[in-house]
């Protein structure tokens, strides 16, 4: 099982994975790292990622892309009509205000929500990393804005469990960023020393996020975060609408007016934003059959480009001050400044940069990777299948959040969460209540950019007075969780309740421990509270009436113990016991009930296996056209199947070939996957003949050089033994004679069967097959390799001996002289196994 990080952008998205040998980025079907958000529909048929974004010109009514900034959203939203202005497909809003999109789908009008939307590309994201990784994908982390609210974070939530993805935390991007950066860096400051501050500067397709965090080894700390919804595209939108004005008066065209032509104009305005980051020359932007037939051309230069911008530009001011003045830090405080993205490559935002922080920006990052990077690393952290060193990364609370109730008449609020506040985090509030509860939690009026500060509505039940009709001690906690969203976690109820117990003198106590000393029985630990008596009144009473009889006996107790009992004072004390009782919480909030989530789940997994089966579909017909354009392209005249075929076979095969082209344009367009398999199958079986004669007749000359060169080879080694030549010199006669023999018998079948081939027409099968010369010639290449082959018999080797004896004649000297006479040792003892 791998983990995995997703960098879900308005543009593109990124998935990261943690491996063995670090963070790696996966690439798509495309061989590409970026996959773009987008999602498209064609007949019966999802197009997901690149594929959908190539397409989007084509088919723009049924192209989806931009869904991110519409999730959690209502259709009323003033920030949800803005987006609508620059959207090509169809929204509509409802039954409960959502937003719905209107696509073309299985050949008919299909509403889906933003979450299905996103639900589908994060299957496509999954897929991809399935594909890459060869393994089950579970867990992963995700990637969200830090300006998102709690309806933002729990549609995304809500669109992971959609294709069965299991979230283990939400991030901000901003700390991922952050994470990325710090978890290599060797160099950072001990838990003592003064904390590394680090801004970044993440400006993306649609928004910027600025945020400062303080490092030290082994943890972050995020100390601030700014956003403003301004990005690359509000630049691309700036040039858009100059060149629009421009053509309106230079060719009488408005772009504006036609949604394909205007979305071609953004396009090329995005290339033209990127080609002025990296050039200060004057480019041209040339665009052909733009509208009505009629080809544009404009020039611009990267000083016009910065002064049509400068509002965009004093609003990336605007949050670079507002983040020094929310952090509270100087300039000398800040170490670097980091800059991820893609938007933050233009110029004018590096001098923004250098200008307010006085540093230069830095690119240590990737700036299109870190984000995704950041997210798998949190991931491995988190994910019990990986081992990774801890790395404690502590966020923060983008928002003030309030609390409110009501009791009786009266309405209560405080402020539970202020802007920056840790996160996660828990806080427990202490309320006294005689009957149920509900309260309110909500960002405060006008600090969010979101039309309603709702975030839910928490009913607390089974409260309940004492038995004096007091109020009770509730309980209640209010928490940030890991995903940055806000609840009320829990709620508990204290319940005090008031006993009476005997007062003992301090002497009879010790009689009377004494006494149970004394018999042997266990005294009670100091402090230790008195149990209660549990059971039925049946054994209650047996056990008073027990314990009477024990004491009017003369052997019941000692005297001490009655003694003892006479000084019993009758007075009783109080004692109070505490109980926690925990309470039921219903909450009401955004995100679908868990019987939509369900429903949704089912449907995505039933698109998965229909997208399955359309492949099939979609391949077993294509299948057949290549077929169908193969086999024509070869039978007609100058084909390598037309001398193997008659004139009117293959007059047939082409007409039968032309129908099923027909058909496949016409009626059979849309067929069943085994319409298509059948009709593939009895082409195969009525042109397959052919291709076989083809390959035979092709192949009788190479088969027949083969078995000429082993005849050949075999008579030659004939003539050297019959030469004498010592390499065959330990050959046999009759061995010889065997594969003489048998090189005769194969040449004979050779000249046979090149006899039958000579007036074969290629029309008709081959007499011979090139299995059948192939088995001539290993037959003859056994029987001859067997004797040629076989390895001459090695020399007897000369007793040892007689060759010492032998040296020593030849140096003069008699060892029988020189030598010791030692007892002759066995043969065997001179050996040594070596294992």
């Amino acid at each position: 099982m791998s983990v995995i990080g997703i960098d879900f952008g308005n543009e593109s998205c990124y998935v990261a994975v943690a491996k063995a040998g670090g963070i790696e980025t996966i690439a798509n079907d495309y061989s590409l790292r970026a996959t773009p958000s987008c999602v498209a529909f064609a007949g019966r048929n999802r197009v997901l990622g690149v594929a959908a974004k190539n397409q989007q010109v084509t088919n723009m009514n049924n192209t989806i892309g931009g869904f991110k900034r519409l999730l959690g959203r209502k259709y009323n939203d003033p920030h949800v009509q803005n987006e609508l202005r620059k959207i090509p497909y169809k929204v509509e809003p409802r039954p409960d205000g959502g937003i719905g999109i209107r696509v073309h789908y299985q050949d008919e009008e299909t509403v889906f929500s933003p979450e299905q939307i996103t639900a589908m590309l994060f299957t496509k994201l999954k897929d991809d990393s399935f594909k890459e990784l060869k393994t089950q994908i579970n867990d992963c982390v995700i990637t969200v804005p830090s300006y998102f609210t709690n309806a933002e974070r729990q549609a995304l939530l809500d669109a992971a469990g959609i294709c069965g993805l299991n979230v283990l935390r939400l991030m901000n991007e901003t700390t991922a960023t952050a994470l990325s950066y710090g978890f290599y860096k060797q160099d950072l400051p001990a838990p003592e020393e003064k904390a590394r501050v680090v801004v970044f500067v993440d400006c993306g397709h649609a928004s910027l996020q600025i945020s400062a965090c303080a490092f030290h080894k082994g943890k972050l700390k995020m100390l601030a975060s700014c956003a403003d919804q301004v990005g690359g595209r509000d630049f691309d939108y700036a040039l858009a609408e100059h060149f629009s004005n421009e053509f309106q008066t230079k060719y009488k065209i408005d772009p504006r007016t036609n949604k394909r032509a205007y979305l071609r104009l953004l396009t090329e305005a995005e290339k033209l934003k990127k080609q002025m980051s990296a050039n200060s020359t004057k480019l041209p932007l040339n665009i052909e059959c733009f509208m009505n037939e009629i080809d544009v051309h404009s020039t611009m230069q990267r000083v016009d480009m910065e002064a049509m911008c400068a509002g965009l530009l004093q609003r990336i001011e605007a949050t670079m001050k507002k983040l020094l003045n929310d952090s509270n830090l100087a300039l000398e405080d800040i170490h670097s400044v980091e800059i991820v993205g893609g938007s933050s490559r233009i110029p004018a935002i590096k001098q923004l940069i250098e200008q307010i922080f006085n540093k230069t920006a830095s690119t240590t990052l990737n700036q299109d990777e870190a984000v995704s990077r950041g997210a798998a690393l949190q991931c491995a952290i988190l994910s019990p299948a990986v081992r990774v060193r801890e790395f404690n990364c502590s966020d923060v609370q983008a928002y003030p959040v309030l609390i409110s109730w009501e009791d009786g008449t009266q309405r209560n609020e405080m402020k539970v969460f202020e802007q920056y506040h840790a996160a996660p985090f828990s806080r427990l509030l202490t309320v006294q209540r005689r009957e149920p509860l509900t309260i309110n939690v909500h960002y405060e009026p006008n600090s969010v950019p979101f039309p309603d500060p709702f975030i839910g509505a928490f009913h607390v039940k089974d409260i309940k007075p004492n038995a004096n009709g007091d109020p009770q001690e509730v309980k209640i906690k209010v928490r940030i969780n890991q995903n940055g969203i806000l609840l009320v976690s829990s709620a508990t109820m204290v319940e005090k309740q008031e006993s009476e117990e005997p007062v003992t003198p301090p002497g009879a106590a010790n009689g009377e421990q004494q006494a149970q000393a004394n018999s042997g029985e266990e005294s009670p630990k100091a402090g230790e509270p008195m149990d209660l008596r549990e059971g039925s009144d049946d054994e209650q009473s047996k056990n008073d009436s027990t314990k009477s009889d024990n004491d009017n006996s003369g052997g019941g107790g000692s005297w001490t113990q009655r003694v003892s009992r006479w000084f019993t004072s009758s007075d009783k004390k109080k004692k109070v016991t505490t109980k926690s009782i925990d309470l039921t919480v219903d909450g009401k909030t955004h995100g679908f009930l868990s019987t939509e989530l369900s429903k949704y789940h089912e449907l995505e997994m039933q698109m998965i296996a229909n997208d399955r089966q359309e492949k099939e579909r979609i391949d077993a017909r294509n299948a057949l056209e290549e077929f169908v354009y193969e086999v024509r392209g070869k039978i007609q005249e100058d084909g390598e199947l037309h001398a193997y075929v008659e004139s009117d076979e293959a007059s047939k095969i082409c007409l039968q070939l032309e129908d099923i082209e027909n058909w496949l344009y016409e009626d059979g367009e849309n067929c069943e996957r085994t319409v298509y398999k059948d009709k593939l199958l009895a082409l195969h079986k009525q042109t397959d003949p052919i291709r076989v004669r083809c390959e035979e007749y092709n192949g009788h000359d190479q088969a027949f050089t083969e078995l000429g060169h082993i005849i050949q080879q075999t008579y030659k080694a004939v003539e050297q033994f019959r030469a004498k030549d010592p390499k065959y010199d330990h050959l046999t006669e009759t061995e010889i004679l065997n594969i003489t023999e048998a090189a005769q018998k194969a040449q004979k079948w050779y000249e046979e069967a090149r006899g039958k081939l000579v007036n074969v027409r290629k029309t008709q099968d081959a007499p011979i097959k090139v299995a059948d010369i192939r088995h001539e010639n290993q037959t003859l290449a056994t029987c001859t390799n067997s004797v040629l082959n076989r390895p001459k018999p090695k020399p007897p080797t000369p007793p040892a001996d007689s060759n010492k004896d032998q040296q020593s004649q030849q140096n003069g000297t008699d060892p029988s002289k020189d030598q010791p006479t030692e007892p002759p040792k066995d043969f065997t003892e001179d050996k040594m196994d070596v294992e």
